[in-house]
């Protein structure tokens, strides 16, 4: 049995009058449960993500060397303020890196996002959202929602359909956090972020989520919290610990290294999960510090032949001499030359913005992009294939299967292991929901009755 026999015989159940009857029950489900990015439903399609057994099993062990590699990293630029700089924090972001969060992980939740050929294992990670990554909330409950679809059902008595949820790893990391940091009893927790952000329905999953299992949570502004008397509070809630989805970049931006979130936590009288010192790997620099070949010294053989297979080459744009392959090579002329093989992602930044792709951009343009990336971090990333798969939709009230490309980006734990994986759809390379595109589908393990 292959993974285009499940994809098969699940598109051969699609007949009209189930196709039909499924989409009616994905649109209500949606709408009752809140599954929108903003003003746009979650998802589109009607098929989940399938993966075989040997594939997820595959995608877990590539990634648990290089998260091994990313904490060392990590670890050596808190430790030496040299070695930072190849990660190039701004001034404001190095003072954030003197906090200690009270707890040993930089990136206690976060995602790898990559781009997965399962048929030939081709894996390759282009980027480490180790800041807030989203999504989890918003996987499990369509999980829940497509295992419900009556097409599911029938697509049951055939295969043995394994669902991949994560909210619990969410407050278990949250929970140990807290209990590391010095805390004691059960914690009232704040989400933290923009009361206008597109994903506030998400907040309101993990609140009924965390309260299901005893907590007191509320969604809280960082506009509305203030610090006396070493409480942060917001209005009449006391806050124990901060499940932060805020950017850290918006926070200060918005309130300054003098925030009242920043003081509290510096003064350890508030436990905040991401900590300030997840910027370190949320950079993109950090793919670069990775497979720079100035850092091969700094990894076990295990750690760098991951890099060498599932990192695609990256490096910081500046002028400089450095290696492709095993090629000496003058950065900025080699990739002027070859423009159809790289992309442009600036430093620090998410949705796809700023991002330039050498073949789908003009000589001219390209030779602007590159100048305008030598003034301000960014790095330029070695083009990368893109997976696609057909995938069912109601169009115009018929049925129609036709491919997109997909990503593939499991969510890791503690820096440490992968539990659960997201799934976004495009038409579009960059393959960013928040980007104005796409959807999101839940990703499950399938293997044949």
């Amino acid at each position: 049995m292959s993974l285009q026999d499940a994809i098969k015989t699940y598109h051969d159940l699609l007949t009209d009058e189930m196709a039909a009857e499924s989409q009616a029950q994905l649109d209500d489900q949606l709408q009752r449960r809140g599954l929108y990015f903003g003003d746009r439903p979650l998802c589109t399609v009607l098929r989940p993500r399938f993966l075989m057994p040997d594939q997820y099993s595959y995608l877990r062990r590539s990634i648990h060397p290089l998260l091994e590699a990313f904490c060392k990293i990590s670890n050596a630029a808190v430790e030496d303020a040299e070695f930072r700089q190849q990660f190039r924090l701004d001034e404001w972001e190095e003072k954030l890196m003197e906090i200690n969060p009270g707890y040993s992980s930089h990136t206690p939740l976060s995602r790898l996002d990559a781009f997965f050929l399962t048929e030939s294992g081709d894996l390759n990670f282009t980027e480490y959202n180790a800041e807030v990554p989203a999504a989890s909330a918003y996987n499990d409950v369509l999980t829940k929602v497509f295992l419900g679809l009556p097409v599911m059902g029938q697509f049951l008595r055939e295969y043995v359909v394994n669902p991949l949820m994560t909210r619990h790893d969410v407050l278990h990391v949250l929970l140990q956090a807290y209990k590391e940091w010095g805390g004691t009893g059960r914690p009232n927790i704040a989400i933290l972020d923009w009361r206008e952000v597109p994903t506030y329905s998400e907040f309101e999953l993990f609140i009924r989520f965390f309260e299901g299992q005893g907590f007191v949570c509320r969604i809280i502004d960082p506009r509305d919290v203030e610090y006396k008397n070493g409480r942060l509070s917001a209005a009449d809630f006391p806050i124990d610990l901060i499940y932060k989805r805020v950017l850290i970049t918006e926070l200060i931006e918005r309130g300054g290294l003098d925030h009242p979130v920043v003081k509290a936590v510096a003064d350890g009288n508030v436990c905040m999960v991401n900590p300030f010192q997840c910027k370190i790997l949320y950079k993109k620099a950090s793919l670069a510090v990775l497979s720079d070949e100035r850092n091969s010294h700094m990894f076990s053989e295990e750690e760098y032949t991951a890099i060498r297979k599932h990192i695609p080459w990256t490096r910081v744009m500046e002028e400089r001499k450095t290696s492709y392959g095993d090629v000496p090579v003058d950065l900025i002329p080699f990739i002027l030359k070859y423009q159809d093989r790289f992309v442009l992602k600036p430093n620090d930044d998410y949705g796809g913005r700023g991002i330039v792709l050498g073949w789908q951009t003009n000589t001219s343009g390209w030779e602007q992009a590159v100048e305008d990336a030598l003034k301000t971090p960014y790095v330029v990333q070695e083009r990368v294939p893109i997976p696609e798969e057909p995938y069912p939709s109601m169009v115009d009230g018929r049925l129609q299967i036709f491919d997109r490309m997909l990503d593939t980006a499991p969510f890791i734990f503690y820096g440490n292991y992968v539990d659960g994986c997201l799934t976004r759809l495009s038409n579009d390379p960059l393959l960013n929901v928040s980007a104005g595109g796409g959807s999101s589908v839940p990703t499950f393990v399938v293997s044949e009755r």
